[in-house]
């Protein structure tokens, strides 16, 4: 029989892996490649190779009559493009929120009155360490997008029904967006708790 998560042994000392040693294979724009030398718990050796990210923020934007705000951008490692949330990379030392309130408005034109707080998501634990938090934004006011240069992306508004289908049938296969359905509906059941504030109070502009 199976043990329950209370019966396993007490933290993480015994499964838990020590550097010896580690190598920057790569070093991109954004992102690195590192090759460490770890040690086993049975005292053995191996190799990790994983992406240094600096992490990013999603939003989850929802207009006054409950639609979502979506965006349609292609993703060149699956040669095609992707239904998702409005995302972006965090700066160096930037708060989430003001990522977040700066992604939104320059992905899709759109301010928030007030956001809330879903946490964080870890999309590629086995090879990457990057995190995304989870942002909800509603109280939306529409004005000019302000893409980067080399950014191309269509926006557009779906219901919460039409997203659960996509995801369902297979046309929305991003990680990210389908956890934020996840988030979505749980909240609107009333089963879970988003605490809604102006940007300001999250610390937007840190």
């Amino acid at each position: 029989m199976l043990p329950e998560l209370a019966d396993l042994p007490e933290g993480d000392d015994h499964l838990r892996e020590q550097c010896l040693s580690s190598t920057k294979v790569h070093a991109g724009r954004f992102l690195q490649v590192m090759r460490d030398e770890v040690s086993l718990p049975d005292g053995s050796s191996s190799y990790r190779e994983y992406i240094v990210h600096p992490g990013a923020v999603m939003i989850v934007p929802i207009l006054d009559d409950g639609r979502l705000v979506l965006e349609r951008q292609y993703r060149y490692p699956h040669h095609r493009a992707f239904i998702e949330f409005p995302a972006g990379k965090l700066d160096a030392g930037e708060a989430g929120i003001t990522c977040g309130v700066r992604e939104l408005l320059e992905e899709t034109g759109y301010t928030a009155a007030e956001w809330a707080s879903g946490g964080e998501l870890r999309n590629a634990i086995a090879y990457s360490d990057e995190r995304i938090e989870i942002w909800f934004a509603r109280g939306l006011q529409r004005g000019e997008r302000r893409l980067d240069e080399g950014e191309f992306l269509d926006v557009f508004a779906a219901s919460e029904q039409q997203l659960s289908d996509w995801i369902r049938d297979g046309q929305i296969t991003d990680a990210k967006t389908m956890i934020a359905l996840l988030w979505l509906q749980q909240w609107r059941a009333g089963r879970w708790d988003l605490d809604w504030r102006p940007a300001e109070a999250w610390g937007a502009g840190r």
